[in-house]
């Protein structure tokens, strides 16, 4: 199942959406299609770049599913597609919710390790980098 190019699984569309969106113009030209659907002529107007090099970022993003040309009279109007940048935040969503969750377990970890070490909040070890120090060791 393809569809200009791009396969359809959840890996190669996430792959898609993020290699689009790794060129700063392409996201300058999505933060301009958030106002609304627009022509490529208008479009390309505030870059300082040619309307076919306008239109092959564009094809890259059309590729990713992040943007779609519709049909008005002799106009190609262009919008965004929001699918994929859902899909993007889902995905990023997921990983901040595992990190955050692994970052809590290490918090309460040190927290234990410092109360079996009779390390207290006044302590100049806890203090130092934000509660996350070690106290220093005599050997």
């Amino acid at each position: 199942m393809e569809k200009n190019g791009y396969r359809h699984s959840a890996a190669d569309r996430l792959d898609a959406t993020f290699a689009a969106l790794a060129d700063p113009t392409r996201r300058a030209i999505l933060a301009r299609l958030c106002e609304g659907e627009i022509s490529v002529t208008k479009l390309a107007a505030p870059f300082d770049m040619s309307q076919p090099a306008i239109s092959k970022h564009l094809k890259v993003l059309e590729r990713a599913g992040l943007v779609a040309r519709g049909r008005d009279a002799q106009r190609r109007p262009v919008r965004p597609q929001v699918e994929p940048l859902a899909e993007a935040s889902a995905w990023i969503d997921e990983y901040r919710q595992t990190l955050e969750a692994n970052f809590a377990r290490l918090d309460t970890r040190l927290e234990s390790l410092k109360k079996a070490r009779g390390i207290r909040p006044h302590h100049p070890a806890w203090r130092r980098g934000h509660g996350r120090a070690r106290p220093h060791r005599k050997d």
